[in-house]
């Protein structure tokens, strides 16, 4: 995934964005007939919520949902770059 594609969703509203049969679904998810086939990897600050979420989306069907263990700040950490 290319940073270019980065989307800021917020917790509150994930499902529905992801959820290919949402009518609040993001574009993203209809790009090329992805669907449920769609990565999203999900990162937060130290990767609590962000496991949840990936778990949520999981349970909803995006089989390649995923996020930073660790979060943004284990990223950081391990000198990986940031935009």
């Amino acid at each position: 995934m290319e940073l270019s594609q980065a989307l800021i969703v917020e917790r509150n509203v994930l499902e529905w964005r992801f959820d290919p049969q949402s009518d609040a679904r993001l574009g993203v998810v209809d790009e090329q007939g992805r669907g449920y086939d769609i990565e999203v990897i999900i990162y937060c600050q130290e990767g609590y919520t962000s496991s949840l979420a990936a778990a949520s989306l999981k349970d909803l069907g995006l089989s390649r949902a995923t996020d930073i263990i660790g979060g943004i700040k284990a990223w950081k950490e391990a000198g990986l770059p940031i935009e």
